[in-house]
């Protein structure tokens, strides 16, 4: 967001640049690698723009995902196809938040999607910290039985207890299926125990660190993979200097040379004198900066 709070999109070259796996339009912020973002205060005209120039810049070169969760399911699906049309068939979808939805409405509500998406590639996004619940292991094999446009499933829980379930669970019956954590540090466990990576946060502000750290698994270079996990497992502080933490990622992208990030739209606030230092001392210690 710029000081008018309206959006803005330089970071998609900041992130595309970092040689960066795949970019995630979480229709939230600028363009992630992840769902750190605020699409619960953006207009869908500015969700449309974002999808619109995360798919013109990139232009197919690495993989695009955007992210079209709303609270109106109508507006889901609008979005989705919205993104469709601009060459983008993978969408990532939270259900819906506020009250808790019981495993048969949470089934219910993804055969909707899967029905009105025939055509696209379809991500769960299972956040309980944010909607307070969890799709469950057992839904998730119901309708990945029922459909063939799921595609994946991102996890975003501290620690790894229910993304081993899940790996378990579904890789036997499912090989393709792509199972990601949601937490940066968990990134090594997860492929480590047969899962597809991590969807990280930290990559809006170090890409090329991450995209490291994968080449240095497709290399089987351990000694590599152990001291970025080394240096994320200390970057992760950077969530803890504030809550909630989008300002605090966009005040570490300006401090490690992004540029303007941009500002938080209402009603987050932006990062005082004192969180920046912290910020920065974080950066200083674990980057070299």
């Amino acid at each position: 967001m710029n000081e008018s709070r309206n959006l803005s999109l330089n970071p998609v070259s900041y992130v595309s640049s970092g040689s960066a796996n795949s970019i995630f339009t979480s229709s939230l912020e600028n363009t992630d690698l992840g769902f750190i973002g605020e699409f619960f205060s953006v207009s869908i005209e500015e969700k449309k723009k974002l999808i619109s120039c995360a798919a013109n810049y990139i232009g197919g070169r690495v993989k695009l995902i955007a992210g079209t969760t709303s609270m109106e399911l109508e507006e889901t699906i609008y979005l989705s196809r919205y993104a469709k049309q601009k060459g983008i068939d993978d969408v990532i979808i939270l259900p819906p938040y506020y009250f808790t939805l019981s495993a048969d409405r949470i089934e219910q509500y993804y055969d909707v999607i899967a029905k009105c998406l025939p055509d696209q590639r379809i991500y769960f996004y299972n956040f309980p910290d944010r909607t307070g619940y969890t799709i469950p292991v057992e839904v998730t094999l119901k309708l990945l039985r029922k459909y063939k446009n799921f595609v994946g499933y991102k996890d975003t829980q501290a620690g790894m207890a229910h993304t081993l379930q899940l790996i378990k669970a579904v890789k036997p019956e499912f090989p393709d299926f792509e199972i990601y954590a949601g937490f940066d540090d968990n990134f090594a466990h997860n492929v480590l125990s047969g899962g597809d990576g991590c969807i990280a946060g930290l990559s809006n502000i170090v890409p090329q660190l991450c995209h490291s750290w994968v080449q240095a698994f497709a290399n089987e270079n351990l000694s590599e993979v152990q001291r970025i996990q080394k240096t994320i497992n200390g970057l992760m502080e950077i969530y803890q200097v504030g809550e909630p933490f989008i300002p605090y990622i966009k005040a570490a992208m300006e401090a490690h040379g992004q540029g303007e990030a941009g500002i938080s739209s209402f009603p987050l606030l932006e990062a005082n004198k004192d969180e920046k230092q912290a910020l920065a001392q974080i950066l200083n210690k674990w980057l070299d900066c």
